[in-house]
């Protein structure tokens, strides 16, 4: 294991930005009363108006401080945890750092792009920007000639390629029913005054392919498939954590309608928790 030397001044500011950028999202507090609005395609949403997600809908701000939950209570306790074990050699603690980097990818990928502009643009895209330069240092680290030799032969590789599968399977379902409408028919696509379908564009063209690339090389036992796949159930935990987060809160916020998909990725989160606990009790750190 090679662990760059850059990643001892990146991961501190990704840390520093994202507890910074976590906080002001849960803890900033403006005065403000949610108000209708209708959207250049004609779809009437309720304003948030206040916080830091002042001109996001209420449905978006409750979404990304569910976000916030995660990466404040979650994702920065791991990414300390994790880092300490990837540089003291831990091949363990290098997978989970990767994964944990991963998730700020997505997160703040996902917010510079959807969030409303507000005050914390540039932190955002610093996150971005930080996130994917971390993450492809922390693939460049793993020596891949001797990495599927560090890997149990009693990993159960057929179904947690099963359960990638599955994951790529119901992203692809779940968010096809989204788009397809609009375009067969015709008609407005809901929105919820975004632009266009931001989050179903990075999942069915990043997370879809990597899911279904990750259980194929898997199951060849290549070294790519054993670094993939880990990588990939790692980021997904904090991933349906957040989604978990994100339906809650916007259960509490008056906004129902994502209770619906809850359960399904309840049932993701919890299965990829169990294929990450296997995953890292088959690793051989020697």
């Amino acid at each position: 294991m090679r662990t760059a030397p850059a990643l001892k001044w990146l991961i501190p500011l990704i840390f520093l930005l994202g507890l910074f950028a976590a906080s002001m999202g849960l803890f900033y507090k403006t005065e403000g009363k949610p108000y209708p609005f209708i959207s250049h395609r004609g779809e009437t949403v309720t304003i948030n108006a206040h916080g830091l997600y002042y001109y996001d809908t209420v449905s978006s701000a409750a979404q990304q401080q569910g976000n916030d939950i995660v990466a404040l209570f979650v994702a920065l306790p791991l990414l300390v945890v994790s880092s300490v074990m990837a540089f003291r050699g831990s091949l363990r603690g290098q997978l989970l750092l990767t994964g944990t980097i991963g998730f700020f990818l997505y997160t703040y990928m996902s917010m510079s792009m959807l969030t409303m502009f507000n005050t914390l643009f540039l932190v955002y895209v610093a996150l971005f920007s930080l996130s994917l330069y971390a993450f492809i240092l922390c693939m460049m680290s793993f020596d891949l000639d001797t990495l599927p030799q560090h890997f149990s032969d009693k990993l159960p590789r057929g179904w947690i390629a099963i359960l990638l599968f599955l994951i790529g399977g119901f992203l692809t379902i779940a968010w096809l029913g989204k788009v397809l409408p609009p375009i067969l028919q015709n008609t407005p696509p809901v929105l919820d005054n975004a632009t266009t379908f931001v989050i179903q564009a990075m999942d069915l063209g990043l997370i879809v392919p990597l899911a279904v690339l990750s259980g194929i090389l898997l199951l060849r036992r290549s070294a790519w498939g054993y670094l993939l796949s880990s990588v990939f159930v790692l980021k997904a935990i904090a991933l349906g954590l957040a989604v978990s987060a994100m339906v809650v809160n916007m259960t509490l916020a008056g906004v129902p309608e994502g209770a619906g998909i809850a359960i399904p990725f309840l049932v993701i989160t919890v299965l990829n928790l169990a294929a990450a606990g296997s995953l890292l009790k088959n690793i051989s750190e020697v």
